[in-house]
């Protein structure tokens, strides 16, 4: 399996990954011509996905998608009925859904899709799993906790992309209204640079070898500062993983897994 993260962090979220002749996008939340420059920097063409996944509503992961469907009408849009009510309702966006049940599984192509619940405040948001028999791709960001779910999904990933968005003395030192610091520190929030390490910690995914940092904020966080966390955790699992953290504004390296 391939992956290209095109960008991540509130400002915008989209990915790309590849298993076979399978190509599989998950959020949209660039503006379609800076989405349209990002995978022609990594050499992707839209044409070829088989599948655009949405985790949830909010602009940063569906801004892009009318213009987007409007020049690859073919690809086809998979999100739960709420996320996809919600999603048609913000883009105008009401044909070429692909409506699935939380938490079942599906086939796309040569790759395996399980979705699970997070706990974050949209309509009915979701991470996922995309598996291809040999690797898994774990998805999980825009969520205030971890849940079974999102910790069964992450123990039987090789990769991982987790949120990381938040260290939480930046935070409080911010400053955002009381308010919006307590929706990002909330159950249904974000998780902060420790979060995601204790969930590691907890987890101990036996198969990782990539973990990959995401959603970072730019005001309560740093790259240093996730990964300084994250790192014990790592070495904890007493094996190589690399270790990185995506960017807002420039596509990731390509990962193979």
């Amino acid at each position: 399996m391939k992956l290209r993260v095109f960008g991540s962090g509130s400002k915008g979220n989209a990915l790309a990954l590849r298993s076979g002749n399978t190509l599989l996008f998950v959020d949209c939340g660039f503006t379609c011509r800076e989405l349209g420059r990002r995978m022609s920097a990594c050499g992707v063409d839209p044409d070829d996905a088989s599948g655009l996944f949405f985790t949830h509503d909010h602009t940063d992961h569906c801004k892009g998608l009318s213009t987007f469907h409007n020049r690859h009408p073919q690809v086809p849009l998979y999100a739960n009925g709420n996320t996809a009510d919600a999603i048609s309702v913000l883009t105008g966006v009401d044909e070429g859904w692909r409506v699935f049940e939380t938490a079942e599984t599906f086939q796309v192509g040569d790759v395996s899709v399980t979705s699970f619940s997070i706990p974050h405040d949209a309509a009915d948001p979701v991470g996922y799993l995309f598996d291809d028999g040999e690797s898994a791709l774990f998805v999980g960001t825009d969520m205030g906790s971890a849940t079974f779910g999102v910790k069964d999904a992450l123990a039987r990933a090789t990769c991982a992309v987790l949120e990381s968005n938040h260290d939480p003395v930046l935070l409080k030192m911010s400053d955002r209204p009381v308010s919006l610091k307590q929706r990002i520190s909330g159950r249904c929030g974000h998780l902060s640079n420790g979060d995601a390490a204790d969930l590691v910690r907890e987890v101990r995914p036996p198969r990782l070898k990539t973990l990959l940092l995401a959603h970072l904020s730019q005001q309560c966080n740093a790259p240093y500062l996730a990964r300084e966390a994250m790192e014990p955790a790592v070495a904890d699992l007493g094996r190589n993983v690399t270790l990185d953290v995506l960017e807002q504004d420039s596509p990731s390296a390509l990962y193979e897994f």
